[in-house]
Formats: C-alpha cells, structure tokens, sequence
C-alpha cells in the first residue's frame, strides 16, 4: 500500500490527502444523527484543539522547510518564507472582506464580506469552508515539494501534516453540522452542509501542487503563503470564536494539545 501510494503522481497523492480530510470533516459531520446538540464548552474546546493544529502545521510543515530550501541561496534565508507568509495573509484578509459569512453564534447583522440576503445558514456553512482553503492549500504544496527533491520535504512529513489536519478536520465538522442543527435544519441537511464545507480542500490542494510542479522555485513562497493563510483564519477567526462563550481556559488547552500532536506528527515523521 506504501509502495502503491509513492508511486503515485504528487497531484493524486494531494488529491487522496485531502479526500481524507474531507472524510474526517465528514465524520465529524454525521454527529448530527447521534446528538441533537453539543455543549458550547465542548466545542469551544474543539476549536481551540483546531486552532492549535493549524499554528503548529504552519510552523513545522511549512515556514520552517520554506526556510530551510532557501538556504544557500543569494537572498537571506528568512526572505521567500517571509514574503510568502504577509502575501498568503493579505490574500485570505481580502477574501474575508468580499465572501459573504457568518461566525457562530453571531446574528445575521454581523455577517462579513459583501452585503447579501443569502440564509443565515449559507453564511455559517461560507465561515468554515474560508477556514479550508488555506488547510487545502497547505496540503497540496506539501505532497508537491515532495517530488522537487528538497531533502526538507519528504513524503512522510506530507503524510503528517494530511494526517494533523484530517483529526482537527473533525471537529471542524461537528462545529458546522451542530449549529446548523440547532438553527432548525434537519440532521440530514445538516450532515450534508457540514461535509460540503470541506470540498474546498481538494480542489485547493491540486491547484497547489499543480503550482509549485510547474514552478518549483516558487515552492518557498507557496510553503509561506499557505503558513499566512492559515495563521491569518486562526487569529481571525479560529480563536476568537473558542474564546466568546466564557470557556477560554478550556479552549487555549484545546490549542496547545492540537499544537503538540502536530508537532509530534511532524516531527516524528522526519
């Protein structure tokens, strides 16, 4: 199964990573049909564990081997991660101004982006899958420095980093399904609107390893804009909304326990 899985083309091996992910969120999805609600403590401290897995990815799996491949070379080595990073949060930033969302446990006036009369729940379902793309994104870019022969970047370490975000991925997709639930949409509805928000992932992690395939001098830029990305939905979104409910303590352990399993993951997978 290994063998079968290296050999694939790192575009399908992005793609069969980030099916994964989009498995797990899912999964966490289908909580629907078990319970009809979730405490906000537990989900609190759901987002905090996700938030925490993002930050560590970010560092590990990408700004740390950005930096590493940019060594040697005639520009400082802190320089492609850098730019890369402030690039990938501008981007997400001026995503987050136009697409049209709503964070949990917000009223409908509070909805970001451009004015719309979409549903209260297209404006939940638009939050999380904003948080996918950068997950999609990171993904893509890793299995794809995979086949540039960067030492830094190898197949297991991709792996690793399919894997972290695939367990913080569940959690992600309870904290979609459960709110939707509860605002009146039915456990079916719900499941399918919770599973949907991570589709984003896929079709981000191809384009992204399609890129840096293309470009592989690109690929210390790519790392550090998927690394802004993620940081920027984190800080912006992620942790804000684990801190609203009165449960931070819970939620800031939530986060180091997801930085420390990825950092595990990564870590021990060379």
């Amino acid at each position: 199964m290994i063998d079968f899985f290296q050999n694939l083309e790192p575009v399908t091996q992005a793609l069969l990573g980030t099916v994964f992910t989009w498995g797990m969120t899912a999964l966490g999805a289908s909580a629907v049909f078990m319970s009809k609600d979730i405490s906000k403590r537990a989900l609190d401290g759901m987002l905090g564990f996700a938030g925490g897995v993002m930050i560590s990815a970010s560092f590990f799996s990408l700004l740390a081997p950005a930096i590493e491949m940019s060594e040697g070379k005639d520009i400082p080595a802190w320089f492609p991660a850098v730019v890369g990073f402030l690039v990938g949060g501008i981007f997400l930033g001026g995503i987050d101004k136009v697409l049209p969302h709503l964070h949990f446990g917000s009223p409908i006036e509070k909805a970001e982006g451009i004015k719309t009369t979409w549903k209260r729940s297209t404006l939940l379902i638009l939050a999380i899958t904003l948080h996918n793309i950068p997950e999609g994104l990171a993904i893509g870019v890793a299995f794809g420095a995979v086949a540039t022969g960067f030492p830094s970047a190898t197949l297991p370490a991709a792996i690793a980093l399919a894997v972290g975000i695939g367990i913080q991925n569940f959690p992600e997709g309870l904290a979609v399904s459960m709110p939707l639930k509860r605002d009146g949409m039915s456990s079916l509805k719900s499941f399918w609107y919770g599973q949907l928000s991570a589709i984003v992932e896929p079709i981000a992690a191809v384009l992204g390893a399609i890129a840096v395939n293309i470009a592989k001098p690109v690929l210390p830029y790519a790392l550090g804009f998927a690394a802004g990305a993620m940081i920027f939905v984190v800080v912006e979104e992620v942790i804000p909304e684990s801190q609203n409910n009165g449960n931070a303590d819970l939620a800031t352990m939530g986060a180091m326990v997801g930085f420390a399993i990825m950092m595990v993951l990564d870590v021990a997978s060379g």
